[in-house]
């Protein structure tokens, strides 16, 4: 039989067949697992990170065991949230190796070279995708760094 008579009789694959159906898109929810960290409990409804497909969510501060904002500055703050984000991809199995993206909010542009300097300290080659982004404040006034993160987990 020729190669098109063949072809011909093969059955035809729609679109139909390859695209899932709403049902199943609308059900599948992922499983968000939290991570215990033994970081201070935040006021706020949040986990200091979550895990969910293979990805470790995270958002950490300059905050100290009690709590509490360090004090000393943007390379304090920074170091204590490189600490916090150490600590927190450790709890997951992980450590700074596994990091994929870091998101770097600081208040002031002239902070990126202290925060530079301690982010260097914690990570290696190859490096983890990074920006890093100038806002207005956080929502403790004192705080003048943030980092959301993501690993693999």
């Amino acid at each position: 039989m020729p190669p098109e008579a063949e072809l011909a009789q093969a059955p035809a694959i729609t679109t139909d067949r390859l695209r899932p159906n709403r049902e199943t898109i609308m059900t599948a929810t992922p499983e968000i697992t939290p991570i215990a960290t033994q970081l201070p409990r935040s006021k706020a409804p949040l986990e200091w990170a979550v895990s969910a497909n293979g990805i470790l969510f995270t958002a950490q501060i300059p905050i100290d065991a009690s709590g509490q904002v360090v004090a000393g500055g943007i390379e304090s703050q920074a170091r204590q949230t490189m600490e916090n984000l150490k600590h927190t991809l450790e709890c997951a199995g992980g450590g700074m190796a596994s990091l994929t993206q870091a998101l770097i909010y600081v208040t002031d542009r002239t902070h990126l070279a202290a925060v530079n300097k301690v982010y260097a300290e914690y990570v290696a080659e190859p490096y983890p995708n990074r920006a890093a982004i100038i806002v207005s404040g956080f929502a403790r006034e004192e705080m003048l760094v943030e980092i959301v993160a993501y690993a693999a987990t």
